[in-house]
């Protein structure tokens, strides 16, 4: 039935829990056991099924978050969510963008369970207080102190990011044709002096198991890429931001990039094959 509240609402409630898990995978696990919940549910019971929905997936998330952070412990080197390659309107859509980005959703990872799902239903979709204290089980009071609290915690530590797509892009076009072509001058033309990379090889893929920082490092491995067998670099909007798809040596790195004052401020290499599987299909956020 395509008038059912779930399939009219199943975007957003794939948005949302991708927002709290930053795993695709287990947000598509998190909507399949929201949808048997709904089938189950009396509809005569619900009088906003958005909401409603909203709820469940809330909580089902909550319960993912909480059973997967020793899995997130015991990851080898840095973690990094899962890219998607998203439609432009995700792009037009800045304040979208700007959550679903890698960016943002790395800073996201460092708040506890509760403080993520105040920040991505209150600062993302907007949802009113008492909505979201139903969601998460605490009073409204409870909820307005958690989403200050997370607010401050996410303004410390996020990127700032040029909202300008236009800049963005040139920024980006300068900086494949640089890597493609193995000049190292454009490349420290167009990394801030301070840019920051960090690479997700989960133990699978080669990937440095620390940060990168500093324009001149990372320019000198960058420019190697060009001698590697089958290398290629095209352009891929990831997560709603200008990024790339590079391959090399039979594998692939979704590339998550930021940008800030014309120049690259940080970048984010996926190399892990598992969490690649989204890069062939592009996926529909929405809030």
């Amino acid at each position: 039935m395509t008038d059912d509240p779930f399939v009219t609402h199943r975007s957003l409630l794939f948005t949302v829990a991708y927002e709290m898990l930053g795993s695709a995978a287990d947000a598509e696990d998190v909507v399949q056991e929201a949808w048997l919940r709904w089938d189950a549910a009396d509809r005569a019971e619900v009088r906003d099924a958005r909401s409603y929905l909203v709820r469940i997936v809330t909580r089902l998330s909550l319960n993912q978050l909480r059973a997967s952070a020793r899995r997130r412990e015991e990851y080898v080197g840095e973690w990094l969510p899962e890219p998607l390659l998203t439609s432009p309107d995700v792009a037009d859509d800045v304040e979208l963008a700007e959550s679903v980005s890698i960016a943002m959703l790395t800073v996201l990872e460092t708040l506890a369970p509760a403080e993520r799902a105040v920040f991505v239903l209150r600062e993302v979709f907007d949802t009113p207080y008492g909505e979201i204290a139903a969601a998460v089980e605490k009073t409204p009071e409870s909820v307005r102190q958690i989403a200050h609290r997370a607010r401050r915690h996410v303004a410390a530590r996020r990127p700032r990011m040029d909202v300008d797509p236009v800049e963005q892009s040139a920024v980006v076009d300068k900086f494949l044709a640089a890597v493609t072509t193995g000049d190292l001058q454009a490349l420290l033309d167009v990394l801030a002096p301070d840019v920051v990379a960090v690479a997700d090889g989960g133990g699978v893929a080669p990937a440095s198991r620390k940060p990168i920082v500093g324009a001149d490092r990372l320019a000198s491995l960058l420019v190697r890429y060009v001698n590697v067998r089958g290398f290629a670099v095209t352009t891929a909007p990831i997560n709603g931001m200008p990024g790339a798809r590079l391959s090399a040596d039979g594998r692939t790195v979704a590339v998550s990039i930021v940008v800030e004052g014309g120049r690259i401020t940080h970048l984010y290499g996926i190399a892990n094959p598992h969490k690649l599987g989204r890069m062939d299909e592009t996926v529909d956020l929405q809030r």
